[in-house]
This record gives structure tokens, C-alpha cells and sequence, in this order.
């Protein structure tokens, strides 16, 4: 007797090795990011976390001034491949003293 379905070495349950996996394209997108912040002047030496889930690049951090976290923002669109930018880059708080 023989079974209508394929066996997992058959190739049928591998994914196509053309298209690219989500985690793969997200992990490309997370270091182009990175990369251009930190070869950017205005954003290089800040404290700037990058994560891409979904194609969405999401900045976090502190950052110096609202003129860096407009720039980091403005540098993670300009990759190609982003669909969203989330910036939640906070401002250094210069009221609070420093230890």
C-alpha cells in the first residue's frame, strides 16, 4: 500500500530556498539601520538600539537632542525595505544629576 503524502525528506515541507525568511529580512534591515547610524555624524556616538520585527524598525535609547532623534528616525526610513519606523528615543534628562 502506498500513502498519498510525502515524506519531510521528499522537499515538500522545506520552504522555497529563493524567498527569503521573515527573520532573515528583518536581521538585514536591523544592520543596514545600524550601519547608517553609525556612520551618520549626528547619530553615531548614541546610545541607539535597534529591532526590526516585521519589517518594522523599532529605535531605542537615549539619545542627546530632539534634532538626533529626528535624524535617527529620518535614516532608519530611508532603508529600503522599512515599512515603519517606531522611534521611542528618549531625550538625556539634564535635570536629573548624573553618577
Amino acid at each position: 500500500m502506498r500513502t498519498p503524502w510525502p515524506y519531510p525528506d521528499e522537499g515538500a515541507f522545506r520552504p522555497d530556498p529563493t524567498e527569503p525568511a521573515p527573520d532573515d529580512e528583518d536581521g538585514r534591515l536591523a544592520a543596514l539601520v545600524a550601519q547608517r547610524l553609525s556612520s551618520d555624524w549626528t547619530t553615531r556616538r548614541q546610545q541607539i538600539v535597534v529591532t526590526v520585527q516585521n519589517r518594522v524598525v523599532i529605535l531605542a535609547g537615549i539619545v542627546a537632542g530632539p534634532d538626533t532623534r529626528r535624524a535617527a528616525g529620518e535614516i532608519a526610513w530611508d532603508v529600503q525595505g522599512v515599512v515603519d519606523v517606531c522611534n521611542a528615543l528618549r531625550l538625556v534628562d539634564s535635570r536629573r544629576p548624573r553618577r
